[in-house]
């Protein structure tokens, strides 16, 4: 390592890898670049021409690949648009020549189930439709309610902890039936439901397509909190992978070049560890008491 960690840096993230990172040295990366669907950025383009697009996630791609350790993970978050649906594809195919595609997990913002087709289920009593999607005035397209995350490895062989992000079973009677059911969590599976918070304002929402922190976090949990020693995201935005890692204890790096959008993150960081650090003092109480405690005589 040449540079510091928990840190965001100003900086390109091909020239912040190079210039910060030795080889090996990344246990998880967790990204989503720019996907060059016109997003309106702060200082970045995200209208170029799609070879060149392609191009610079292939030298991304070979970057990531020679920072990341053998037995580390690779999040690939992407999205697409109903009038590019294969751009998601096309980088993950860029990435086919550097990497092993280990996993394809679905992420769901928005999903409507009706009773009738849930079954059974004591829980679950009526209609569901949660999660926050962005409407599309067109008689001829869906609302795109999910993205992808690309799980990459370098061999394709890396173990997860799939019951650090399970479920508990719907049907108890799974527990015990057979070898690997003997408590009540069970593998979550490849479609993850991870609403946004609701926004009611521009003000709350100072970058365009961030994801929610809650994403990076599922990706570490599930690689493996005991096997990750550092984090790496080359385009952090507002740092939501920052703040993931620092909630489970974990040293982070990040890159990103616009630098507003870096001063949101830092003031995010700021405040989430003043939120870890309130809740880990005792209160005022506890703490009379436990000097009451000490003072008593034996």
């Amino acid at each position: 390592m040449r540079c510091e960690v928990n840190r965001i840096y100003v900086m390109d993230s091909l020239v912040g890898m190079r210039r910060c990172l030795d080889d090996g040295e990344v246990d998880v990366i967790v990204t989503s670049p720019p996907y060059n669907l016109g997003v309106r950025y702060g200082v970045y383009n995200d209208s170029i021409p799609r070879h060149e697009y392609l191009a610079w996630m292939d030298r991304v791609a070979a970057e990531l690949r020679r920072v990341l350790s053998d037995q580390g993970s690779l999040f690939l978050n992407m999205g697409y648009s109903y009038r590019d649906p294969w751009v998601a594809w096309e980088v993950a195919f860029v990435f086919r020549k550097y990497f092993v595609l280990q996993n394809v997990i679905h992420w769901v913002k928005s999903i409507a189930i009706e009773k009738k087709d849930v079954g059974d289920y004591p829980n679950i009593r009526g209609d569901i439709a949660v999660g926050h999607y962005k409407p599309v005035n067109s008689k001829k397209y869906l609302a795109i309610n999910h993205e992808y995350i690309f799980h990459f490895t370098k061999n394709g062989d890396v173990e997860l902890d799939k019951t650090a992000i399970g479920v508990p079973y719907q049907d108890k009677s799974n527990i015990g039936r057979w070898k690997s059911a003997t408590r009540d969590i069970r593998d979550r599976g490849n479609v993850w439901f991870i609403p946004y918070e609701t926004i009611r304002s521009r003000e709350e929402r100072p970058h365009p397509s961030p994801f929610p922190p809650k994403l990076p976090e599922m990706c570490i949990k599930l690689h493996g909190l005991e096997r990750t020693k550092l984090v790496l995201d080359p385009f952090i935005g507002i740092g939501n992978t920052a703040i993931a890692a620092i909630k489970l204890g974990i040293k982070y790096i990040g890159f990103e070049i616009d630098e507003q959008y870096v001063k949101t993150a830092e003031k995010r960081i700021r405040e989430t560890l003043a939120r870890i650090k309130t809740k880990s003092q005792p209160s005022k109480q506890q703490e009379g008491g436990e000097k009451a405690i000490e003072s008593r005589p034996a």
